[in-house]
């Protein structure tokens, strides 16, 4: 099975249905189309399709529309930034914390070396400990509105 397909399908399932984790993705390519993949696979799909995870399920977001910026994503969904060595544990609502991390990525900042997402959490990984503070302060400037 080729990456385009794949992907064809997954854009496929997620404009006909709600589909609300990657487990559920999984599934319903298995059983829908026979196709079987892993999760670092559609994490990856996930990712390149430019998907964002709501309440509602995955969306697209095409490149006409590719939301608002970095500060006004981190002032809607961030509620706490805490600090451990080079990592940053950012924390939102259930459901927002993929929508946090894609802001970030596509911002592509030197002081972010990666970011993980769950469902109410981001970890973003910094090159050290300094630089790690200072993101926080700034991620919270945004907050405070400034």
């Amino acid at each position: 099975m080729n990456k385009t397909f794949r992907q064809g399908q997954i854009l496929k399932l997620i404009a006909s249905r709600r589909v609300l984790t990657q487990e559920d993705l999984a599934r319903e390519l298995k059983n829908g189309y026979g196709i079987q993949t892993t999760q670092v696979t559609l994490s990856r799909d996930v990712r390149q399709l430019g998907l964002l995870k709501t309440s509602d399920g995955y969306r697209q977001v095409t490149p006409a529309t590719q939301g608002p910026d970095l500060a006004n994503v981190v002032a809607e969904l961030l509620r706490d930034a805490r600090v451990a060595q080079n990592l940053i544990v950012l924390r939102t609502s259930p459901g927002n914390a993929n929508a946090l991390a894609v802001a970030l990525d596509k911002e592509e900042l030197p002081q972010v070396v990666g970011t993980v997402a769950g469902d109410d959490t981001v970890l973003v990984v910094a090159p050290d400990a300094r630089t790690a503070t200072a993101l926080r302060e700034k991620l919270l400037g945004y907050v405070r509105g400034g």
